[in-house]
């Protein structure tokens, strides 16, 4: 009797819909395979890394034909709860398994010639995690610290632990920037992760956020082991920690969004920390939303996830006010101290501007207003920090020609190169294209006219700096942005300066705008506010009111009850707009309502559901013609519809990036399903045409972008 063969089927990281059949050999491998195994298999003339979907005792080729796996991680299998996600994340965003799911695995794991190697360094690494604690904890709050507000939505968390086990849960935690929410989502935690087997989620949007939490969380539970996932951690690093959260070590995993889709196989609950925030959706490759991905995995597993925010997005909002999540509040400041004061200076108005006769007005044009320059000298003078934001980094974003109107275009992007000053990126100042990267020298004359007399246009956080280091010469100025922190730790180093009081004026981008806890900012000012009001993103009004909210509650938070919260200045031509009205009474929820009104009116989600065919080609003609062939097969079908909605293909908002030309169509529905119906098809038909995702006629690249937060 012969022994009927093993074969598996396995996806790897490409842009292929089907996965490949293998055979296993148990003796070589040194066990049975199970769904969920990583591999190396050959694929064409390489060896690649994949990931077991399927065991069988058949294949639909000869199994002759078969090639065999060549050897296995030293790694458990993913557990099945991120299996039935990523399946679910490969079917929603129409992507391939393999190319979903394998992005997933640190770089650490897919060197099969190292997986030998690797128990070796596990035992090192577990070593010297021993002998040394690499975070110092902070901002302890114990259950008995909290205020009456923090111990009444506490409260209301440990409340509906009462109610059975493995429930799902979706809560909202609402509460003004200073209210304390981290205090009470910590507190709320311990309670969950006193099961030594349990594991617990944070998400935080941005990098440069985990540092001051990961101490907090070191804090709050010194005997927990915690994974740290990000970017910015080394590779071995990284490898180690998602280690530690697949084999259940770690009980707590700290990260960004690809934290998201780590094995978990003791997941218990999920907090995703300031949900609002768009850092949350991935802008390549799969084009997944961590935090709706979040809350799709608390679903499956029956587990609570808790969204925190000041300003919630306007879909998580509806969906608190109509009753499908839980809404908890907290509206008063931790301490008690009233919400920083908010003042509109009209740029239209010449009185806001100094003029040669002003005292102590600057030799030359200031980029800072009279109003404004005023509120920072009488802030240096209460000992209190000021933090001035614009959303702009470099020196100016635009070099230009008075004599014949050349302007510093980039010659690979439809942009314009940033002039950035000597010492950000290079030795000596530069001019740098923020889309594909492009750095050259500055010319010394006007490459079309020769006229050496060449203008910044504009102004960015470096040329700020100098401007306010030349009003206030004895005022200690920091920037904070991507250029001065690009060392390693830098954006830490940077906020240890600020929260240690060893700055009088931080200048900075978004960057400095959420999550921090400033303790003697008292005043921040944002300009050139209007530069993210008008756009033809239909979102642009509901991030720039986010952002305000958010660097506003940067002032104030060390003020105790009967205190001024500070102040925030806000630079606009049109202080009439519903952003700023709102913002004067710090009006979150009439401003979520104002904007869920005009969604629903025009029937823009989430009063509808929409996608993007994104084509990019040598020519923005041939991305173009792509998108309208497509369309017209999408009509040909019958598929446009009074459900379906397929609108004309345009060039994208930056045309051009690296010589690549794009084009984009927008298909829109009021009904999900039918939209996903669509898509399905959509991509069906185009890798019927295409090598992974190039077209074989047109050479196009073209993706199928679900719920995109960009237009």
């Amino acid at each position: 009797m012969t022994l009927k063969p093993t074969v598996v089927q396995v996806v790897i990281d490409k842009p292929l819909a089907q996965g490949f059949d293998y055979l296993w050999d148990a003796e070589k491998l040194g066990k049975l395979p199970e769904i969920g195994n990583v591999v190396a298999v050959p694929f064409a003339r390489s060896k690649v890394i994949g990931l077991v979907i399927k065991v069988s005792n058949h294949s639909d080729y000869e199994l002759s034909k078969l090639k065999s796996v060549e050897s296995l991680a030293p790694l458990p299998v993913f557990d099945p709860g991120l299996l039935r996600l990523m399946n679910f994340a490969s079917q929603y965003y129409v992507h391939a398994l393999g190319e979903t799911i394998l992005p997933v695995i640190p770089q650490m794991w897919k060197k099969a010639d190292d997986w030998k190697k690797i128990p070796e360094r596990l035992k090192l690494a577990a070593k010297k995690s021993k002998k040394r604690l690499d975070v110092i904890s902070e901002g302890l709050i114990t259950q008995d610290q909290l205020n009456p507000n923090q111990k009444v939505a506490l409260n209301k968390l440990l409340g509906g632990a009462e109610k059975k086990e493995k429930q799902f849960r979706a809560i909202l935690l609402q509460g003004q920037t200073g209210s304390g929410k981290t205090a009470v989502f910590l507190n709320w935690l311990a309670s969950i992760l006193n099961d030594e087997s349990a594991q617990a989620l944070l998400l935080v949007p941005e990098i440069n956020l985990t540092p001051q939490l990961e101490r907090r969380i070191s804090a709050y539970f010194p005997d927990k082991k915690m994974a740290v996932l990000h970017s910015g951690v080394s590779e071995k690093k990284r490898g180690i920690a998602w280690y530690e959260a697949m084999t259940g070590k770690a009980q707590i995993i700290l990260g960004t969004r690809l934290a998201a889709l780590t094995p978990m196989p003791n997941l218990r609950v999920i907090v995703v920390d300031e949900e609002h925030d768009p850092s949350y959706k991935q802008q390549d490759g799969t084009r997944y939303s961590a935090r709706d991905l979040a809350i799709w995995r608390a679903h499956d597993q029956k587990i609570p996830i808790l969204l925190s925010s000041a300003t919630p997005s306007l879909e998580t909002w509806l969906a608190a006010q109509s009753g499908r999540y839980e809404n908890i509040r907290l509206d008063q400041r931790a301490q008690g101290a009233s919400l920083p004061n908010v003042h509109l200076i009209n740029t239209r108005n010449p009185q806001n501007q100094f003029s040669p006769g002003d005292a102590g007005a600057p030799r030359q044009k200031s980029l800072i207003t009279k109003t404004l320059g005023n509120a920072i000298t009488k802030s240096l003078a209460e000992k209190k920090q000021s933090l001035i934001l614009i959303n702009r980094r470099g020196y100016a974003p635009v070099l230009s020609c008075s004599a014949c109107n050349w302007l510093s275009k980039c010659t690979q992007c439809s942009t314009y190169t940033v002039m950035h000053k000597a010492g950000a990126l290079s030795k000596r100042s530069v001019l740098n294209c923020h889309h594909c990267g492009l750095v050259k020298p500055i010319p010394q004359f006007c490459p079309d006219c020769g006229n050496a007399d060449l203008k910044t246009l504009g102004h960015g956080t470096q040329k700020l700096e100098d401007a306010i280091e030349a009003m206030w010469p004895q005022a200690r100025v920091l920037r904070v942005d991507t250029d001065s922190s690009r060392k390693s730790n830098g954006a830490e180093a940077l906020f240890a300066q600020i929260h240690d009081g060893n700055v009088d004026i931080v200048v900075g981008t978004q960057m400095i705008a959420k999550g921090h806890d400033y303790q003697n900012i008292g005043l921040v000012a944002v300009l050139d506010a209007d530069s993210r009001l008008y756009s033809a993103d239909f979102r642009a009004a509901e991030r720039l009111f986010a952002q305000l909210v958010q660097v506003a509650g940067r002032a104030g938070r060390s003020g105790t009850s009967g205190q001024t919260g500070g102040d925030i200045y806000i630079e606009t031509q049109y202080p009439e707009s519903p952003v700023f009205q709102y913002l004067l009474r710090h009006d979150v929820d009439g401003f979520l309502a104002f904007t869920a009104n005009e969604r629903e009116e025009a029937k823009l989600p989430p009063y509808s559901y929409q996608a993007l065919i994104h084509a990019e080609g040598k020519s923005l003609d041939q991305a173009i013609r792509f998108l309208n062939e497509l369309k017209a097969r999408i009509k040909s079908r019958g598929m446009i519809s009074r459900e379906l909605k397929v609108y004309d293909p345009v060039p994208k908002p930056v045309m051009r990036i690296a010589g690549a030309e794009r084009a984009q169509l927008l298909i829109e529905s009021g009904n999900r399903k039918v939209l996903q119906e669509a898509l399905e098809i959509i991509d069906q038909e185009l890798r019927q045409e295409s090598t992974g995702r190039i077209s074989k006629t047109s050479r196009i690249r073209w993706l199928v972008e679900r719920d995109p937060i960009a237009i």
